[in-house]
């Protein structure tokens, strides 16, 4: 079975690099929101650094949607997931694995290159490293989370903006957390990363059951 999971990661990352997948997208999308809001903002560098953590949390729940309508509908479409439906493996393996893959081509880039962007932002290096290790620990929430409106859609043409009235408000609580744990000097900021990191628990049990579910319900 774990040989089963490593091939379908192995898939999907090889999908997403052939085709030029989201990730490139997702970063491109990342740049552009963090760069376009300091011109909106203005020029004043103390405002843009308070508020850097929650331009850059809110650059990457957008940059998550990208692509995200496709986790599953391009296996619905040339018939790969009812091979895989038929299979001896269980369908929390599969939601886990395409999961596991989205996150590395998307989350983990994002969580990487947010200390560049948030130069961009005229944030501290303390901040920009809390701003870093929170997108690390949160964005797999998004990810598990956008699983389950991607397997709502999965059958819908053009299902991205129903996907991203479906999930955007399951991301708030995310979003919250990982604000007050991107604050270096916040007092609150060790307690949210661990709530932050139980949410990410939670939404990996509860995204991949729920997502696992509607796939079987479309059989």
């Amino acid at each position: 079975m774990s040989r089963t999971f490593l091939a379908l990661v192995r898939r999907d990352l090889a999908l997403a690099a052939r085709v030029g997948g989201s990730g490139g997208l997702g970063l491109v999308f990342f740049l552009m929101v963090v760069a376009l809001i300091p011109f909106a903002l203005g020029p004043d560098l103390n405002l843009l650094s308070r508020i850097g953590p929650a331009i850059l949390w809110i650059a990457a729940i957008l940059s998550t949607l990208v692509g995200l309508d496709r986790l599953f509908q391009a296996d619905e479409e040339d018939g790969s997931l009812d091979l895989l439906r038929l299979s001896e493996s269980p369908m929390e393996m599969l939601v886990l694995a395409k999961v596991a893959a989205h996150w590395l081509v998307t989350g983990l880039p994002l969580a990487l290159a947010s200390p560049l962007f948030g130069l961009l932002l005229a944030m501290s290096p303390e901040a920009m490293r809390a701003s870093a290790l929170s997108l690390l620990v949160g964005t797999p929430a998004l990810t598990f989370l956008g699983a389950v409106g991607a397997a709502l859609t999965a059958t819908m043409r053009r299902g991205g903006l129903i996907l991203a009235i479906l999930v955007i408000p399951l991301m708030v609580p995310t979003l919250i957390f990982g604000v007050a744990a991107a604050d270096p000097a916040g007092e609150a900021a060790r307690p949210a990363l661990l709530i932050l990191a139980a949410l990410t628990l939670s939404a990996g049990v509860v995204g991949t059951l729920a997502s696992a579910m509607v796939l079987r319900a479309g059989e």
